[in-house]
């Protein structure tokens, strides 16, 4: 099948996990374009999508739930997958726990432009520019911490699923 993986960054953090996806879908035989969502034009021309964006302040980047609202009509009946790049594992104890709960949120926001198979939140790369001098000061303060938290094996794992749900799909279609 053809897949559009398209992505909305900050840093560049969802920008990997999004070509590790890509990746991941290439080895399980699919044709694979990686774009982010300002550069991916003509989203009807392509069998399955998987859209995903940074999360900040509890919502999807504003180029992120754009391209959704914008391309709702060619991703309506095609296999959609979503996924979100936060905090989790930036944050110990109660907080941690806050912005797991936060995921049914942010995908309650995105449901309106999309009906997707499933959604996926993973942890981003957390640094100290993101939040100000006095924003670092807060998150060390409340237990935050930063660093490189993605989880290759789980994105991995996520997007071979994906890549044989397809070639399921595309079977079903035969």
């Amino acid at each position: 099948m053809k897949v559009l993986v398209a992505y909305a960054t900050a840093a560049g953090s969802t920008a990997g996990v999004a070509e590790r996806i890509a990746g991941s879908l290439r080895t399980g035989g699919h044709e694979v374009v990686v774009r982010t969502v300002e550069e991916a034009a003509e989203a009807q021309a392509y069998d399955a999508y998987v859209v995903g964006s940074a999360v900040h302040d509890q919502a999807w980047l504003p180029a992120g739930a754009a391209f959704l609202a914008e391309h709702r009509k060619a991703l309506y009946g095609k296999p959609v997958w979503l996924f979100s790049v936060g905090l989790p594992g930036a944050l110990r104890g109660p907080l941690r726990k806050w912005v797991l709960v936060e995921e049914a949120d942010v995908l309650a926001a995105l449901l309106d432009d999309v009906e997707p198979i499933e959604h996926r939140l993973f942890s981003g790369v957390v640094t100290p520019g993101a939040f100000g001098w006095l924003g670092t000061l807060v998150f060390r303060a409340m237990g935050g911490r930063f660093g490189d938290f993605r989880d290759w094996a789980a994105i991995e794992k996520w997007s071979t699923g994906i890549a044989e749900a397809l070639v399921d799909i595309e079977a079903a279609n035969r």
